[in-house]
């Protein structure tokens, strides 16, 4: 006879068939009906249960099926803990009833959700493997709360959304459960029952890891804390980042810079970069190497500016110990570490972020603020605390649980204009009628406040392309608290100059000099980026004018000008030995191109320009202040020479001479601040770097004889479209 006492209301039972039940905990597990305990599961396909002891295994009852097809139920004698045997058609499961656990998310966890303000998210939501009631498992956690249910799916039931159905969390909106006996390399989605009644599949948010891509689930991560051997570098990292310190960053795409076998073999893993690219940076005399965006992202042609899990390094170069384990050989090798970091806009991929529980949560809800039509992405409602909170602590994580040196904010102008590339009538201005995001910079301000509070010595660099001001000023003071800007109106200018025939130069000589107008009204970083060499616009050797001769000797000039010039400096994979080919993420670099002299003779000189600048104070000293400048000579637009001084802080000069045409300019008089021996400590034109070794014999004399302002002068022979470096002997 059946016991109908066990069974649901025809709403609960419907409603767990449906897989629409909001709380499968009110009815599921055990609880009290009239002086009885009663257990009830919903497995749907099992054949049947039993009910073990869960310390000794013994058989305590077997449960009987009624009701609806997979709900299994009977009475106890006592609550103690359980074990399920379930029977399936394919074999024998042993496990606990996830509905046997109480409340997993602390009540200060939740407050901290709930306020926006939980700095760890990374270790309160997504999939954590961990210990509850003694049993081993994997906690779910995620935000969504206007989904309707929120089921974890897997292989582990099926990728059945009805099976685990997890438990709201009120009034943060998050859902949480226990599964026991997972463990890490477990893949999983979760299934949402959207507020407008719509079933979809979607990525873990607060995801640690992930499938490899073209696979777009999440993957529980393997939490046991890495151990790093970076104390050292942790320790001095705050000094190496001062604004009087040489920074000299080689920014690489990790997918491209090498490959197994060539343009068509498997892409480097973070421990074969580990072995080969940090040795090749630290040869080359980089202080970083900076990555375009690791974040996991879809689609591999975005080169990471698209990336959906804002806490997982991609699983196309290995596990996350292994991306920690390559910032600790870079830390060991004394090489800091920068990470491009998006938080400006997320990709529409049905499994990511848009639309998350059927309502704009982590977008804005009007395209108008929501959309960026060039990107076809969505955009950051930052305005939001629980998403102010979700970029926050993603950037906190990379930080402190990968160690990072540093985060390069990409497209900074998309996030402070309201009408960023938007046509009049296709923007909403803010509160005040103005078309500046305050969201986005109350977030920039309190994301650099809060890790210079948090992760000392680490900064934050923007790319920011407008003249917004105080980029780099302290939040304090009003300003936008970065470390540093890069300098988009220096590369612009520079790069249009150097592409011209040197017979035209004459006419955008200013193009050289206005950069100097600005080049201390904020904390700067000279790039030549990735942006510059694709996407059409040909690789950097390939602006160069000329025949060949000329194009490597403009080449080697311009790189020679860039280091000498105030500011910290960038360049991007294979600009440094003079790469033909535009880049294409899809290949490696043409590595095979340094068995010709002139390509090893730029890569040469790259190497000999950072040894330079880092011994040399007055080459990094005075990056950011204009005490360290001086020009000399910037007027001489027929002849396109230019001459400046550097300074340290010690007063010690440097010279620093360009001819920008190929005339070699004999008995060209300088200014110079000191009398006596002065030495070429570099020549762009030396036959080492390629050149036709047109100099001044590596010494001069500078007379008593006053110029341009200065108290003594020096006669040189300038060679053709090149580069001096000049000091007085004895300097350091």
């Amino acid at each position: 006879m059946l016991d109908r006492t066990l069974w649901l209301t025809e709403d609960d039972a419907e409603a767990l068939v449906q897989g629409t039940h909001r709380n499968p905990f009110s009815v599921l597990g055990i609880h009290d009906v009239g002086d009885d305990q009663v257990l009830r599961v919903f497995l749907p396909g099992a054949v049947g249960v039993d009910v073990l002891d869960r310390d000794g295994g013994t058989l305590r009852c077997c449960l009987t099926a009624i009701q609806i097809p997979g709900l299994f139920a009977a009475r106890l004698p006592h609550g103690a803990p359980y074990l399920l045997r379930i029977r399936w058609p394919q074999g024998e499961q042993t496990t606990e009833d996830p509905y046997s656990f109480g409340l997993l998310l602390g009540e200060m966890d939740l407050y901290l959700l709930g306020e926006g303000n939980h700095r760890n998210l990374g270790h309160c939501l997504g999939a954590q493997p961990m210990t509850v009631d003694g049993v081993a498992g994997v906690r779910f956690a995620v935000w969504a709360p206007n989904a309707r249910r929120v089921s974890v799916v897997g292989n582990f039931n099926s990728w059945d959304g009805r099976r685990h159905v997890m438990r709201l969390r009120h009034p943060a909106g998050v859902w949480e459960l226990f599964l026991p006996r997972l463990g890490p390399g477990e893949s999983y989605k979760y299934e949402i029952l959207d507020a407008h009644g719509t079933l979809g599949l979607r990525a873990d948010p607060v995801a640690l890891a992930t499938e490899m891509p073209p696979h777009t689930a999440s993957v529980v991560a393997d939490t046991t804390p890495f151990i790093w051997h970076d104390e050292e570098w942790i320790a001095q990292r705050g000094k190496a980042h001062e604004p009087d310190r040489p920074i000299s960053i080689y920014e690489v795409h990790a997918a491209s810079w090498r490959k197994h076998g060539g343009d068509n073999g498997e892409i480097y893993s973070w421990r074969d970069l580990a072995e080969h690219l940090i040795p090749y940076v630290m040869e080359m005399g980089f202080t970083h190497v900076e990555l375009l965006p690791i974040m996991e992202h879809p689609f591999g042609g975005s080169w990471g500016y698209q990336p959906l899990s804002q806490f997982a390094p991609s699983a196309r170069f290995g596990k996350p110990a292994d991306f920690a384990y390559f910032v600790d050989e870079c830390h060991r090798a004394g090489l800091g570490v920068i990470l491009d970091w998006v938080p400006a806009h997320f990709p529409t991929d049905p499994h990511g972020l848009a639309r998350f529980d059927g309502t704009a949560l982590y977008e804005y809800e009007h395209p108008f603020e929501g959309f960026h039509q060039d990107w076809d992405t969505y955009i950051y409602n930052l305005g939001r605390r629980e998403v102010h909170g979700f970029m926050l602590a993603s950037a906190l994580h990379w930080l402190r649980h990968f160690h990072v040196d540093a985060l390069r904010v990409d497209a900074v102008a998309s996030m402070l204009y309201r009408n960023y590339s938007r046509n009049e009538g296709e923007w909403i201005p803010n509160k005040y009628g103005g078309h500046e995001n305050l969201e986005t910079i109350d977030f920039l301000r309190h994301l650099n406040d809060v890790i210079g509070e948090e992760v000392p010595g680490a900064v934050v660099i923007a790319e920011e392309s407008t003249a917004w001001p105080g980029v780099t000023q302290p939040t304090a003071e009003g300003g936008l608290g970065f470390a540093y800007k890069w300098n988009m109106g220096w590369m612009h200018d520079t790069l249009e100059y150097i592409a011209k025939d040197p017979v035209y130069r004459s006419y955008a000589h200013h193009d050289m000099t206005f950069p100097m107008v600005y080049a201390f009204s904020e904390h700067y970083v000279l790039p030549i980026s990735h942006d510059e060499v694709v996407h059409g616009k040909g690789s950097l050797i390939g602006k160069m004018p000329g025949d060949e001769w000329q194009q490597f000797a403009n080449l080697r000039a311009y790189l020679a000008v860039m280091w000498s010039q105030p500011g910290k400096k960038l360049l991007f994979m294979g600009c440094e030995f003079g790469q033909w080919r535009e880049w294409s993420h899809d290949r490696e670099l043409d590595w095979s191109l340094l068995a010709e002299p002139r390509h090893a003779g730029a890569r040469r000189l790259l190497g000999d320009l950072n040894r330079l600048y880092a011994e040399l104070p007055a080459l990094h000293e005075y990056d950011s202040d204009p005490h360290g400048f001086t020009w000399v000579v910037g007027n001489d637009d027929t002849n396109s020479v230019f001459a400046w001084l550097r300074w340290s802080t010690g007063g010690e000069p440097l010279l620093v001479v360009a001819n920008m045409t190929p005339v070699p300019r004999m008995g060209y008089r300088l200014g110079v601040p000191h009398a006596g021996e002065w030495e070429e400590c570099l020549n762009s034109d030396a036959e080492c770097y390629g050149g036709s070794n047109l100099g001044n014999l590596g010494s001069l004399t500078a007379e008593d004889s006053p110029l341009h302002g200065q108290i003594a002068s020096l006669e040189l022979t300038l060679p053709p479209l090149a580069v001096l470096l000049l000091r007085p002997t004895g300097s350091a």
